[in-house]
Protein backbone atom coordinates (compact mmCIF):
# COMPACT_ATOMS: atom_id res chain seq x y z
CA UNK A 1 0.00 0.00 0.00
CA UNK A 2 3.02 2.32 0.43
CA UNK A 3 3.12 3.36 -3.21
CA UNK A 4 -0.45 4.60 -3.40
CA UNK A 5 -0.22 6.41 -0.03
CA UNK A 6 2.93 8.18 -1.14
CA UNK A 7 1.68 9.54 -4.46
CA UNK A 8 -1.65 10.55 -2.91
CA UNK A 9 0.11 12.51 -0.19
CA UNK A 10 2.31 14.37 -2.66
CA UNK A 11 -0.69 15.12 -4.87
CA UNK A 12 -2.72 16.66 -2.07
CA UNK A 13 0.22 18.77 -0.92
CA UNK A 14 0.56 20.01 -4.52
CA UNK A 15 -3.05 21.21 -4.46
CA UNK A 16 -2.52 22.97 -1.14
CA UNK A 17 0.54 24.74 -2.58
CA UNK A 18 -0.92 26.17 -5.79
CA UNK A 19 -0.07 29.73 -4.76
CA UNK A 20 3.63 29.00 -5.18
CA UNK A 21 3.00 27.57 -8.62
CA UNK A 22 0.98 30.60 -9.67
CA UNK A 23 3.70 32.98 -8.50
CA UNK A 24 6.46 31.12 -10.33
CA UNK A 25 4.53 30.90 -13.58
CA UNK A 26 3.86 27.96 -15.90
CA UNK A 27 6.60 25.38 -16.27
CA UNK A 28 7.07 21.97 -17.84
CA UNK A 29 7.52 18.75 -15.92
CA UNK A 30 11.07 17.38 -15.80
CA UNK A 31 13.34 14.91 -14.02
CA UNK A 32 15.72 16.50 -11.54
CA UNK A 33 18.54 14.06 -12.31
CA UNK A 34 19.43 11.27 -14.72
CA UNK A 35 20.13 8.95 -11.79
CA UNK A 36 16.66 9.10 -10.29
CA UNK A 37 15.14 8.80 -13.76
CA UNK A 38 17.14 5.61 -14.26
CA UNK A 39 15.86 4.27 -10.91
CA UNK A 40 12.30 4.95 -12.04
CA UNK A 41 12.90 3.29 -15.41
CA UNK A 42 14.34 0.17 -13.79
CA UNK A 43 11.41 -0.17 -11.37
CA UNK A 44 8.94 0.42 -14.21
CA UNK A 45 10.58 -2.29 -16.33
CA UNK A 46 10.42 -4.77 -13.46
CA UNK A 47 6.71 -4.09 -12.93
CA UNK A 48 5.74 -4.36 -16.60
CA UNK A 49 7.75 -7.58 -16.93
CA UNK A 50 5.37 -9.20 -14.43
CA UNK A 51 2.42 -8.88 -16.81
CA UNK A 52 1.14 -11.87 -18.81
CA UNK A 53 1.72 -10.04 -22.11
CA UNK A 54 4.20 -7.33 -22.95
CA UNK A 55 2.94 -4.08 -24.51
CA UNK A 56 3.78 -2.28 -27.68
CA UNK A 57 5.50 1.05 -26.95
CA UNK A 58 4.07 4.08 -28.76
CA UNK A 59 5.16 7.73 -28.72
CA UNK A 60 2.38 10.12 -29.69
CA UNK A 61 3.26 13.75 -30.56
CA UNK A 62 0.80 16.38 -29.32
CA UNK A 63 0.92 20.17 -29.04
CA UNK A 64 2.41 20.13 -25.53
CA UNK A 65 4.96 17.37 -26.05
CA UNK A 66 5.20 13.64 -26.71
CA UNK A 67 3.13 11.07 -24.83
CA UNK A 68 4.43 7.56 -24.18
CA UNK A 69 1.64 4.95 -24.42
CA UNK A 70 1.66 1.24 -23.65
CA UNK A 71 -0.66 -0.73 -25.95
CA UNK A 72 -2.11 -4.22 -25.62
CA UNK A 73 -4.27 -5.46 -28.52
CA UNK A 74 -7.56 -7.20 -27.96
CA UNK A 75 -7.58 -10.94 -28.39
CA UNK A 76 -10.04 -12.75 -30.67
CA UNK A 77 -13.34 -10.89 -30.81
CA UNK A 78 -11.87 -8.27 -28.48
CA UNK A 79 -9.64 -6.95 -31.26
CA UNK A 80 -12.65 -5.32 -32.90
CA UNK A 81 -14.01 -3.78 -29.70
CA UNK A 82 -13.70 -0.09 -28.88
CA UNK A 83 -10.55 0.52 -26.86
CA UNK A 84 -9.91 1.41 -23.24
CA UNK A 85 -7.85 4.46 -22.22
CA UNK A 86 -6.38 4.23 -18.70
CA UNK A 87 -5.42 7.53 -17.00
CA UNK A 88 -3.36 6.98 -13.83
CA UNK A 89 -3.06 8.98 -10.62
CA UNK A 90 -0.13 11.19 -9.71
CA UNK A 91 3.48 10.03 -9.78
CA UNK A 92 2.84 6.47 -10.94
CA UNK A 93 2.41 6.59 -14.71
CA UNK A 94 1.28 3.57 -16.68
CA UNK A 95 2.75 1.17 -14.11
CA UNK A 96 -0.08 2.05 -11.74
CA UNK A 97 -2.28 -0.49 -13.51
CA UNK A 98 -0.06 -3.58 -13.19
CA UNK A 99 -2.35 -5.23 -10.63
CA UNK A 100 -5.45 -4.65 -12.78
CA UNK A 101 -4.10 -5.32 -16.26
CA UNK A 102 -3.92 -9.13 -16.04
CA UNK A 103 -7.71 -9.18 -15.75
CA UNK A 104 -8.25 -6.78 -18.64
CA UNK A 105 -5.57 -7.63 -21.22
CA UNK A 106 -7.13 -9.37 -24.21
CA UNK A 107 -10.71 -8.24 -23.54
CA UNK A 108 -10.30 -5.33 -25.99
CA UNK A 109 -7.47 -2.94 -27.06
CA UNK A 110 -5.99 -1.21 -24.02
CA UNK A 111 -3.91 1.96 -23.97
CA UNK A 112 -2.05 3.03 -20.82
CA UNK A 113 -0.30 6.40 -21.25
CA UNK A 114 2.04 8.40 -19.02
CA UNK A 115 0.40 11.82 -18.50
CA UNK A 116 2.30 14.86 -19.71
CA UNK A 117 3.74 16.95 -16.90
CA UNK A 118 4.01 14.02 -14.49
CA UNK A 119 6.55 11.28 -13.83
CA UNK A 120 6.99 8.70 -16.55
CA UNK A 121 8.35 8.49 -20.08
CA UNK A 122 6.31 11.26 -21.70
CA UNK A 123 8.16 14.51 -22.48
CA UNK A 124 6.41 17.84 -21.95
CA UNK A 125 7.45 20.62 -24.33
CA UNK A 126 4.99 23.42 -23.52
CA UNK A 127 3.34 24.27 -20.19
CA UNK A 128 -0.34 23.74 -19.55
CA UNK A 129 -2.17 27.00 -18.91
CA UNK A 130 -5.18 25.24 -17.39
CA UNK A 131 -7.33 22.14 -17.16
CA UNK A 132 -8.66 22.77 -20.67
CA UNK A 133 -5.18 22.37 -22.17
CA UNK A 134 -4.77 19.06 -20.38
CA UNK A 135 -8.14 17.75 -21.59
CA UNK A 136 -7.34 18.85 -25.15
CA UNK A 137 -4.00 17.02 -24.95
CA UNK A 138 -5.85 13.77 -24.15
CA UNK A 139 -8.09 14.32 -27.17
CA UNK A 140 -4.95 14.81 -29.28
CA UNK A 141 -3.52 11.55 -27.92
CA UNK A 142 -6.70 9.79 -29.05
CA UNK A 143 -6.34 11.40 -32.48
CA UNK A 144 -2.75 10.20 -32.72
CA UNK A 145 -3.79 6.66 -31.81
CA UNK A 146 -6.63 6.68 -34.32
CA UNK A 147 -9.30 6.42 -31.61
CA UNK A 148 -12.66 8.06 -32.27
CA UNK A 149 -14.17 7.13 -28.89
CA UNK A 150 -12.90 5.10 -25.93
CA UNK A 151 -13.92 3.65 -22.61
CA UNK A 152 -12.00 6.02 -20.34
CA UNK A 153 -10.90 4.89 -16.88
CA UNK A 154 -9.21 7.18 -14.37
CA UNK A 155 -8.00 6.90 -10.78
CA UNK A 156 -7.46 9.72 -8.28
CA UNK A 157 -6.09 12.73 -10.18
CA UNK A 158 -6.33 10.62 -13.32
CA UNK A 159 -10.07 10.37 -12.66
CA UNK A 160 -10.18 14.16 -12.42
CA UNK A 161 -8.46 14.36 -15.81
CA UNK A 162 -10.88 11.79 -17.23
CA UNK A 163 -13.87 13.78 -15.97
CA UNK A 164 -12.54 16.98 -17.50
CA UNK A 165 -11.89 15.19 -20.80
CA UNK A 166 -15.50 13.97 -20.73
CA UNK A 167 -17.06 17.38 -20.13
CA UNK A 168 -14.83 19.07 -22.73
CA UNK A 169 -14.93 16.33 -25.40
CA UNK A 170 -18.03 14.22 -24.64
CA UNK A 171 -18.11 12.77 -28.15
CA UNK A 172 -14.81 10.96 -27.44
CA UNK A 173 -16.19 9.06 -24.43
CA UNK A 174 -17.96 5.73 -24.90
CA UNK A 175 -18.05 5.16 -21.14
CA UNK A 176 -16.46 6.79 -18.10
CA UNK A 177 -15.20 4.94 -15.01
CA UNK A 178 -13.95 7.10 -12.14
CA UNK A 179 -12.09 5.46 -9.27
CA UNK A 180 -11.82 7.75 -6.25
CA UNK A 181 -11.89 10.99 -8.29
CA UNK A 182 -10.07 13.82 -6.51
CA UNK A 183 -11.51 17.36 -6.39
CA UNK A 184 -14.04 17.15 -9.23
CA UNK A 185 -17.06 15.98 -7.18
CA UNK A 186 -16.12 17.38 -3.77
CA UNK A 187 -13.04 18.60 -1.92
CA UNK A 188 -10.93 16.17 0.13
CA UNK A 189 -11.36 16.25 3.93
CA UNK A 190 -9.41 18.99 5.71
CA UNK A 191 -7.49 16.40 7.72
CA UNK A 192 -5.91 15.10 4.51
CA UNK A 193 -4.24 18.46 3.88
CA UNK A 194 -2.76 18.45 7.38
CA UNK A 195 -1.38 14.92 7.24
CA UNK A 196 -0.17 15.32 3.66
CA UNK A 197 1.80 18.39 4.71
CA UNK A 198 3.36 16.47 7.59
CA UNK A 199 4.29 13.66 5.21
CA UNK A 200 6.04 16.08 2.84
CA UNK A 201 8.19 17.87 5.45
CA UNK A 202 11.79 16.86 6.35
CA UNK A 203 10.65 15.28 9.64
CA UNK A 204 11.70 11.99 11.29
CA UNK A 205 10.71 8.94 9.25
CA UNK A 206 8.32 7.71 11.96
CA UNK A 207 6.31 10.95 11.74
CA UNK A 208 6.06 10.77 7.95
CA UNK A 209 5.06 7.10 8.08
CA UNK A 210 2.32 7.88 10.59
CA UNK A 211 1.06 10.72 8.38
CA UNK A 212 0.91 8.44 5.33
CA UNK A 213 -0.90 5.82 7.37
CA UNK A 214 -3.51 8.39 8.49
CA UNK A 215 -4.10 9.41 4.87
CA UNK A 216 -4.43 5.84 3.65
CA UNK A 217 -6.46 4.42 6.50
CA UNK A 218 -3.80 1.88 7.42
CA UNK A 219 -0.97 1.44 9.94
CA UNK A 220 2.58 2.74 9.98
CA UNK A 221 3.81 -0.87 9.76
CA UNK A 222 2.00 -1.31 6.43
CA UNK A 223 3.49 1.95 5.16
CA UNK A 224 7.01 0.54 5.52
CA UNK A 225 7.56 -1.49 2.38
CA UNK A 226 9.85 -2.44 -0.44
CA UNK A 227 9.74 -3.72 -3.99
CA UNK A 228 9.63 -2.14 -7.45
CA UNK A 229 6.35 -0.23 -6.96
CA UNK A 230 7.64 1.43 -3.80
CA UNK A 231 10.91 2.24 -5.60
CA UNK A 232 9.03 3.67 -8.59
CA UNK A 233 6.82 5.95 -6.49
CA UNK A 234 9.74 7.04 -4.32
CA UNK A 235 11.77 8.00 -7.39
CA UNK A 236 8.80 9.81 -8.93
CA UNK A 237 7.83 11.81 -5.87
CA UNK A 238 11.39 12.81 -4.96
CA UNK A 239 12.95 13.09 -8.40
CA UNK A 240 10.31 14.50 -10.76
CA UNK A 241 9.24 18.15 -10.78
CA UNK A 242 5.62 17.90 -11.92
CA UNK A 243 3.89 20.74 -13.78
CA UNK A 244 0.18 20.06 -13.80
CA UNK A 245 -2.96 22.22 -13.61
CA UNK A 246 -5.00 21.91 -10.43
CA UNK A 247 -8.47 20.39 -10.89
CA UNK A 248 -11.51 21.93 -9.25
CA UNK A 249 -15.03 20.87 -8.40
CA UNK A 250 -16.96 20.68 -11.67
CA UNK A 251 -20.16 22.75 -11.75
CA UNK A 252 -23.54 21.08 -11.69
CA UNK A 253 -24.38 21.87 -15.31
CA UNK A 254 -21.24 20.14 -16.61
CA UNK A 255 -22.01 16.92 -14.75
CA UNK A 256 -25.66 16.97 -15.83
CA UNK A 257 -24.64 17.40 -19.48
CA UNK A 258 -22.91 14.00 -19.50
CA UNK A 259 -25.10 11.36 -21.10
CA UNK A 260 -22.55 8.57 -21.50
CA UNK A 261 -22.61 5.56 -19.14
CA UNK A 262 -20.68 6.41 -15.97
CA UNK A 263 -19.31 4.46 -13.01
CA UNK A 264 -18.15 6.20 -9.84
CA UNK A 265 -16.42 3.92 -7.33
CA UNK A 266 -15.42 5.28 -3.93
CA UNK A 267 -13.63 3.96 -0.86
CA UNK A 268 -15.79 3.57 2.22
CA UNK A 269 -13.03 3.10 4.79
CA UNK A 270 -10.75 5.90 3.53
CA UNK A 271 -11.54 8.22 0.63
CA UNK A 272 -10.00 11.37 -0.82
CA UNK A 273 -13.01 12.15 -3.00
CA UNK A 274 -14.80 14.14 -0.31
CA UNK A 275 -17.64 13.28 2.04
CA UNK A 276 -20.27 14.57 -0.40
CA UNK A 277 -18.92 12.84 -3.53
CA UNK A 278 -21.30 9.87 -3.61
CA UNK A 279 -24.42 11.94 -2.92
CA UNK A 280 -23.46 14.54 -5.53
CA UNK A 281 -22.70 11.88 -8.15
CA UNK A 282 -26.07 10.20 -7.59
CA UNK A 283 -27.87 13.55 -7.79
CA UNK A 284 -26.15 14.90 -10.90
CA UNK A 285 -25.58 11.65 -12.82
CA UNK A 286 -28.83 9.67 -12.72
CA UNK A 287 -27.47 7.25 -15.34
CA UNK A 288 -24.40 6.49 -13.24
CA UNK A 289 -23.64 3.46 -11.13
CA UNK A 290 -22.25 4.89 -7.88
CA UNK A 291 -20.72 2.37 -5.48
CA UNK A 292 -19.12 2.96 -2.09
CA UNK A 293 -16.98 -0.06 -1.23
CA UNK A 294 -17.15 -0.46 2.60
CA UNK A 295 -13.58 -1.70 3.02
CA UNK A 296 -12.14 0.33 0.14
CA UNK A 297 -9.50 3.04 0.43
CA UNK A 298 -8.15 5.58 -2.01
CA UNK A 299 -6.23 2.62 -3.48
CA UNK A 300 -9.56 1.27 -4.69
CA UNK A 301 -8.58 -0.26 -8.07
CA UNK A 302 -6.03 -2.39 -6.23
CA UNK A 303 -8.19 -3.01 -3.13
CA UNK A 304 -11.00 -4.50 -5.22
CA UNK A 305 -9.07 -5.73 -8.25
CA UNK A 306 -10.76 -9.14 -8.33
CA UNK A 307 -14.14 -7.43 -8.52
CA UNK A 308 -13.04 -4.97 -11.19
CA UNK A 309 -11.55 -7.80 -13.26
CA UNK A 310 -15.18 -8.74 -13.93
CA UNK A 311 -17.11 -5.50 -13.44
CA UNK A 312 -15.28 -3.26 -15.89
CA UNK A 313 -15.24 -5.58 -18.95
CA UNK A 314 -18.98 -6.09 -18.41
CA UNK A 315 -19.48 -2.32 -18.05
CA UNK A 316 -17.56 -1.69 -21.29
CA UNK A 317 -19.57 -4.30 -23.15
CA UNK A 318 -22.90 -2.91 -21.93
CA UNK A 319 -21.88 0.65 -22.80
CA UNK A 320 -20.84 -0.46 -26.28
CA UNK A 321 -24.13 -2.28 -26.82
CA UNK A 322 -26.09 0.78 -25.68
CA UNK A 323 -24.19 2.98 -28.12
CA UNK A 324 -24.94 0.71 -31.09
CA UNK A 325 -28.49 -0.16 -30.03
CA UNK A 326 -27.71 -3.89 -29.74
Amino acid sequence: MLAWLAFTSVSVVAIASTTALLLSGPEVGHWRSAGVQATYAQAHAELIAQLPAQPELLDVPVTHGTVRVLHWPGGGDGAEQEPVLLIPGRSSGSAQWVENLPGWIGTRPIYAPDPLGDAGFSAQRLPFTGIGDQADAWAEVMDGLGIDAAHVVGHSFGAAQAANLAVRHPERIRSLALFEPVMVLDSPPASVYFWATVASLPLPAAWREEALARIGGTTADEVRGAGPMAALIDAATKGYAAALPTPGVLPEEQWRALTTPVRVDLGGRQSLSGSGAAERARELLPQATVTVWPEGTHSLPMDQRADFDLILPRFWAEAGSAATGD
